[in-house]
This record gives structure tokens, C-alpha cells and sequence, in this order.
């Protein structure tokens, strides 16, 4: 995108958007030419991934029609890749428009679960990462990735 397409849209502030550029921080687990996942930095669990398109764009029905397809089958590995990676028992995936999505650039989360985690209905307790947990975390999911189906 141009910084003048990405002024327009208000992208030139975007978080998400600096991420993708690299010119934010972020543990990143899935690095592709259309998609980038990281790790939230206020998981509800560890492990807790966001996945966004590097096109800057706000909801799920301004995604273009090309990349749908890829969006849904990243977060089809993503979810593997907790399960695989982290042990987890299986995963909750989410995605706001608009109401409740705190960085106006689409993100899909993918939050690993465990029976009996306390997770109930949409109440989202949030935690921190210790240190060097991120980058522990945000291994063991590139390496889920890199291994599929094992």
C-alpha cells in the first residue's frame, strides 16, 4: 500500500500496520507474503496469537475477495500449531468489526484453551509474559508451524 493509500485509510498510525513493516515489536510466528501472526502482547492465554492481513484494512468485509481464502486457512494452522506446539487441548478463535476491536486493523484471534481454564463466554481475563516467555512461546508455535501434520 502507498503512504498516500495508507494515509487515506489512516494506516499511517496503525500498530498492526508497524508490525507488518517491522517498524514495531512484536514475536512474530507466522511470517508470510499475505498474512503476518504475532503474539498478543496481553494474552488471555500464553500463546495467544493474532493474525492480520499486511494490507492495512479494518474488518473482516473490506478483506478483498483474494485473500479470503488464505486468511481462514492461516488461522486453520494457527489453531493447529497451539494444539501441536503448545499442548493445548484445542483453541477459540475470534474477530471483531468495529465494536470491541482495539486496533482498527482486521485480526483474527487464535487464544489456546484447556478444559478448565476459566475462560467463560466473551470475559477475557488478560496476563502478561515473563521474561523471555514470549520468545519461548512465539518459538514453539513457528516451530508447530514449520512441522505440520507431525
Amino acid at each position: 500500500m502507498s503512504p498516500a493509500a495508507r494515509a487515506s485509510t489512516g494506516a499511517g498510525a496503525c500498530l498492526f500496520c508497524a508490525i507488518v513493516s517491522g517498524g514495531a515489536e512484536a514475536t512474530v510466528v507466522l511470517d508470510e507474503p499475505a498474512f503476518v501472526g504475532f503474539l498478543d502482547v496481553r494474552p488471555v492465554f500464553k500463546g495467544h496469537v493474532l493474525l492480520v492481513p499486511r494490507t492495512h484494512v479494518v474488518t473482516l468485509p473490506d478483506l478483498p475477495a483474494e485473500h479470503r481464502d488464505g486468511f481462514l486457512e492461516a488461522g486453520q494452522r494457527l489453531c493447529r500449531a497451539v494444539v501441536d506446539g503448545l499442548g493445548a487441548q484445542g483453541s477459540f478463535v475470534a474477530l471483531n468489526n468495529t465494536v470491541s476491536q482495539s486496533v482498527p486493523h482486521l485480526h483474527c484471534h487464535v487464544v489456546p484453551r484447556t478444559r478448565g481454564d476459566g475462560l467463560r463466554g466473551f470475559f477475557w481475563p488478560r496476563t502478561r509474559y515473563g521474561d523471555d516467555e514470549a520468545a519461548s512461546y512465539g518459538a514453539r508455535l513457528r516451530g508447530a508451524l514449520a512441522a505440520p501434520g507431525e
